[in-house]
């Protein structure tokens, strides 16, 4: 209407007399513009680049986690004749607090009226992923190698997966048969070529702390919304480290203390930053992204990862097998996200 009022203004009261009525400028002045309606559509943000985007960063985020959880494997194996577990883990989480202190202090602070409200989730999250998940490992390091930690830990995407179909997650049949074929590649890769595995002590341990890790991954989906995923972060370790104070305790009465030195302090260093503060934080907001059930089918590459790091820094060699068995979990994997992505996109 201003269109018109502007080129003809002795038109203006004509055309001011009908307000609420629907403006026909578009179609009477053929040298205007494009519609509104054009040019809205151009500007609108795509939803469903914007979901391929998401999804990305949460594979790259699921990824760096699995990457630098495969290394922990190594660093848990390495003190296990050292430090005893229980003081291990509760050192670990004292340094992660350290370490996100400087930036999720004040969330946790500013937030702290809504944790409260939310205190039994948050709780719960820091039992299974805190406190119980990593003791769990730490105690299978006495009695298993740190090949047969990672690829066990790689059953834990099952359990997400059931929980996610559980909880009305529809998984897909691409998704299940590449998560089936990956599964396969980790028990053929644990039995040395057979199905029929033998399993220690520590690989019961670390089974229990697939089932926690999965648990603690399916409760992350249910996390309130109006938490900041830092102030989530920082409280799941305080409250960890202190569900974890009196085992510590009785560890330092019983078996006493351990010698701090470079063989310590280094890898307490790497699982107190790297494998808790920036891949808990990693793996937290892949899951926001993605959801645990994907999550997990990039956590299938954790088998791979400690297979190379074992390579690269103990000089281990898989053989033909273990290159069959790797094949086997890679496309399995890249079978599984190409569902995920094709859906995003």
């Amino acid at each position: 209407m201003t269109l018109i009022a502007a080129r003809h203004p002795t038109t203006t009261p004509a055309a001011t007399t009908a307000p609420d009525t629907p403006a026909p400028a578009a179609t009477t002045a053929p040298d205007s513009p494009a519609p509104v309606t054009t040019t809205a559509a151009t500007e609108r943000p795509a939803p469903a680049r914007k979901l391929a985007r998401g999804a990305g960063l949460g594979v790259l985020l699921a990824l760096l986690a699995t990457v630098v959880w495969s290394g922990s494997f190594v660093a848990t194996r390495d003190m296990a004749d050292t430090v005893p577990p229980v003081q291990a883990v509760f050192w670990r989480w004292i340094i992660a607090l350290i370490a996100v202190a400087p930036f999720a202090a004040r969330p946790f602070l500013r937030q702290w009226r809504t944790i409260r409200r939310h205190l039994g989730f948050v709780a719960l999250a820091s039992l299974f992923g805190v406190a119980l998940y990593n003791t769990l490992v730490h105690q299978a390091g006495l009695t298993t190698s740190a090949s047969n930690m990672g690829m066990i830990m790689a059953a834990s995407p099952v359990i997400m997966a059931v929980y996610a179909r559980l909880g009305g997650e529809r998984l897909g049949a691409r998704r299940v048969l590449g998560m089936l074929a990956a599964a396969l590649g980790v028990l053929l890769l644990v039995g040395k070529g057979s199905l029929a595995v033998d399993l220690a002590a520590g690989d019961l341990w670390m089974f229990a702390a697939a089932l926690s890790f999965a648990t603690y991954s399916a409760l992350l989906k249910r996390k309130p919304a109006e938490i900041d995923g830092l102030a989530f972060l920082f409280t799941t370790f305080l409250l960890g480290a202190l569900m974890l104070a009196p085992a510590y305790a009785v560890s330092l009465a019983v078996q006493g203390g351990f010698t701090v030195g470079v063989a310590t302090v280094g890898p307490l260093l790497y699982v107190g930053v790297f494998s808790s503060a920036v891949a808990f934080f990693a793996w937290n907001k892949a899951i926001a992204l993605i959801g645990a059930a994907r999550a997990g089918v990039v956590y299938y590459l954790q088998p791979v990862c400690v297979a190379l790091l074992s390579y690269a820094l103990l000089g281990e060699r898989l053989g033909a097998l273990g290159a069959a068995c790797m094949a086997l979990i890679l496309g399995g994997v890249a079978l599984a996200s190409a569902t995920g992505a094709r859906k995003a996109g």
